[in-house]
């Protein structure tokens, strides 16, 4: 099996991974599964040129599960091919939880995630958005499968801000973030540790002086509480504090003296200058809250493609540029509409795009030939020839028609699909009337 990259395939990811994706081919595994929160998504078309709204929608996937004859085969197949520890953990889930939307969501993701443990190298890293109605039940599966030890963090994402509907007569705290799950499938992943840069304050606070070049610094501590080796010397008439040695040797001391790396005290007390443009900024934390979601103000509305649970480039890059290299190989098996894929290639990773719904599929490669013109996108699923779009139309009749439509550029037609009330109309060709 040979890894394709830079690819978008159609159809349903657990068989894509067993099919197409070799083991321990893929450096870094993003997801955003479809919640279990008991509502269906549209996507919302915009008319050709962008500059307004279609009222038209379609939609693209419902993340409900129900408990049925899939969920059941799903459940049996972990039981049979599953490790130990993961069969019994869902077989406790189902037992506690019983057979309904909640544990048919688990035994799904279950299975996935199984493979992708398998797809990723050992120096690899996943990581798992969702929300808090199902994090919890999420990181224990995890813990099963990729091992508590593996577990590094759960990132707060506040997606929003305030966020208030007691005019509606809800009685909580607002709600206002995602949950990140990060996960590494060993001790030797990739990390490349992110930073972001320091507030004003902050910098106002520490790095308050300011050199005859107009270099702003911080007066740092040139003292260390253990000893380093040539540490205990006597620095131009001083002493380091009892219990406390110098932090460098003698020889670095001479060196930053003759650099003008020191400024000294009053009492002639060395100290390190720390220049304010030579620091990376602060590390980053796992609350982050200074990437804004694309729905409410200051967000980027440029971004916006109408796709309902579209997440922001800037998060991705975060993601991608943390625990991925240039060149490495990302995998979104949910891909939506295709910000993980978009971010990788302007990060210069390799990439594998997923999705159930030719929708995603189409409005990704739209998207990407927009962003990169002239790149080079494989798609695979979809159809090629007349056998294969009969054997599309037979299988779904939806995903046929969206199919047949992005063939002549055509916008979907909107309406609920279940209840037929696009009138007979598959779609729209917008022309611009020539004045």
């Amino acid at each position: 099996m040979t890894l394709q990259t830079n690819t978008l395939y159609y159809g349903d990811n657990l068989g894509i991974l067993r099919d197409y994706i070799p083991d321990a081919s893929v450096d870094l595994v993003y997801l955003d599964p479809p919640f279990n929160s008991n509502r269906s998504y549209n996507v919302l078309f915009k008319e050709a040129g962008g500059t307004s709204s279609s009222p038209a929608q379609i939609e693209a996937f419902e993340d409900t599960w129900h408990w049925g004859k899939v969920a059941q085969d799903t459940f049996e197949q972990i039981a049979l091919h599953g490790s130990d520890d993961t069969a019994r953990l869902l077989k406790a889930m189902v037992d506690a939880l019983g057979h309904n939307d909640v544990t048919a969501y688990l035994a799904m993701m279950a299975v996935r995630l199984i493979e992708l443990r398998r797809v990723l190298k050992p120096t690899g890293s996943i990581y798992l958005h969702c929300d808090p109605t199902a994090s919890h039940y999420l990181k224990v599966l995890m813990d099963s499968i990729f091992g508590a030890r593996h577990f590094v963090n759960e990132i707060a994402w506040k997606r929003t801000t305030a966020h208030s509907d007691s005019r509606q007569g809800s009685q909580h705290f607002g709600r206002t973030h995602d949950v990140i799950l990060f996960y590494r499938r060993s001790g030797d992943a990739t990390w490349n540790a992110p930073h972001e840069p320091y507030s004003q304050e902050y910098s106002d606070t520490y790095y308050k002086f300011v050199d005859e070049s107009g270099r702003r610094y911080w007066k740092d501590n040139l003292t260390a509480a253990k000893p380093g080796g040539d540490t205990s010397y006597e620095w131009k008439g001083i002493k380091p504090p009892k219990g406390r040695y110098w932090a460098y040797s003698r020889a670095n001391m001479e060196r930053m003296d003759r650099e003008g790396r020191i400024v000294y005290s009053r009492t002639g007390v060395p100290m390190y200058k720390r220049y304010l443009d030579e620091m990376l900024g602060r590390p980053v934390q796992d609350i982050w809250d200074d990437v804004r979601g694309l729905g409410g103000l200051g967000s980027k509305k440029e971004e916006r493609l109408g796709y309902p649970t579209q997440k922001p480039l800037a998060l991705l890059e975060r993601i991608i540029s943390a625990s991925s290299d240039e060149g490495d190989v990302v995998l979104d098996p949910f891909c939506g509409c295709g910000t993980a894929v978009h971010a990788a290639q302007k990060l210069g990773r390799r990439w594998i795009g997923i999705d159930i719904t030719y929708l995603a599929i189409n409005l990704i490669e739209r998207r990407m030939k927009d962003a990169f013109p002239g790149i080079a996108i494989r798609v695979e699923g979809v159809p090629v020839d007349l056998p294969s779009a009969q054997d599309l139309a037979a299988r779904d009749a939806y995903q046929f028609q969206w199919w047949a439509l992005s063939k002549v550029d055509a916008v979907p037609a909107g309406g609920d699909r279940k209840k037929g009330m696009d009138r007979g109309i598959d779609g729209i060709i917008p022309f611009v009337e020539q004045g």
